[in-house]
């Protein structure tokens, strides 16, 4: 620190022709900078005097002569850092060049919850802030639901390679340690019917059921006939609400449209997370066929057609029962 300030003084002393300068470079280096407030700073790769433009435009130094010769006088410390940094407020200048050399970049975060189309995580990646370029193009399914920590300039094509690269992990773990049993021939078969176990589903303790009720109806040559297929055929993979679904979408053709179509959709309709995926790879032991919401959150599985039929009019009883809005 010592060698560090006779240097600064030296220069400043050269720089400024100041013959009683000593006091004067200490209390500017080591003394309060004009900052008011702590302040989040983009600084720009390139010269000195680049930065020092940046440093001043956001009111952390007040002089620019005196920060290139303070980096002058410290070029031994390193190089001057490009990023998005934090600077205390009244940050000196030798603060201010410490977080320069050694700071850690703001770190920001995109979160991803599941059950999110392509399309919507698209949307999510094109409006988080400090990232930069185009959204590649990205398939369902293919994007493991999750919160992401990024830096300033971080390429969002890096936040979907490392998204993908995170469900080509879990998926690979997934299926390896799957039922010896199960009733699928390819992990990709598996995402796809984990997102729509994702769609039916919120609660943890019901989507191995879930599963086993698709699995079951596969086996058996049923149509899934489920809800959230329908959504997806119908409005192009651009929304996953389910309110208000009509007969005209139940009616529209679609390989993705379980109720016209046999067997699973071509591919995902949704990102699924790890537990939906966990339980269409180990699903419960059931030979149930069906359910249906028992308009609380969850639903109500039944192995015949008859039960299930009951578990329906009680459902629609009581919503028709429910206060109007």
């Amino acid at each position: 620190m010592r060698r560090l300030l006779a240097a600064l003084f030296g220069l400043i002393v050269i720089g400024l022709g100041l013959g009683g300068a000593a006091l004067y470079a200490l209390s500017r280096f080591s003394g309060p900078g004009p900052l008011p407030a702590t302040t989040v700073v983009v600084v720009p790769r390139g010269a000195p005097s680049d930065v020092a433009d940046a440093l001043l435009a956001a009111g952390v130094i007040a002089n620019r002569t005196e920060f290139r010769l303070a980096v002058s006088a410290t070029e031994a410390k390193g190089p001057l850092k490009s990023g998005e940094f934090t600077f205390p407020e009244h940050a000196s200048l030798f603060a201010t060049l410490t977080i320069l050399r050694n700071g850690r970049p703001v770190q920001h975060k995109v979160t991803f919850p599941e059950g999110l189309t392509a399309y919507q995580i698209s949307n999510i990646l094109q409006k988080a802030p400090a990232l930069d370029g185009e959204v590649p193009k990205l398939a369902d399914g293919t994007m493991f639901p999750d919160t992401y920590i990024y830096v300033y300039g971080t390429p969002r094509s890096a936040i979907v390679e490392r998204g993908q690269a995170e469900m080509e992990k879990i998926v690979a773990k997934v299926w390896a340690a799957r039922d010896p049993q199960l009733a699928l021939s390819s992990p990709a078969q598996m995402v796809t019917l984990a997102s729509l176990v994702e769609r039916e589903t919120s609660r943890p303790e019901e989507r191995a059921h879930v599963a086993a009720v698709f699995l079951n109806r596969l086996k058996a040559g049923m149509k899934l006939q489920s809800d959230p297929t329908v959504v997806y055929a119908a409005t192009a993979g651009q929304s996953n609400s389910e309110r208000g679904i009509t007969r005209a979408q139940l009616d529209t053709p679609s390989p993705y449209n379980t109720y016209l179509t046999a067997g699973l959709p071509p591919g995902p309709i949704a990102s699924p997370g790890l537990a939906s995926i966990a339980a269409v790879a180990r699903p419960m032991a059931t030979d149930d066929l069906y359910f249906v919401a028992d308009g609380e959150g969850g639903h109500v599985f039944a192995r015949t057609l008859e039960e299930h039929n009951r578990n329906v009019a009680k459902y629609r009883a009581a919503e028709a029962a429910k206060p109007k809005p």
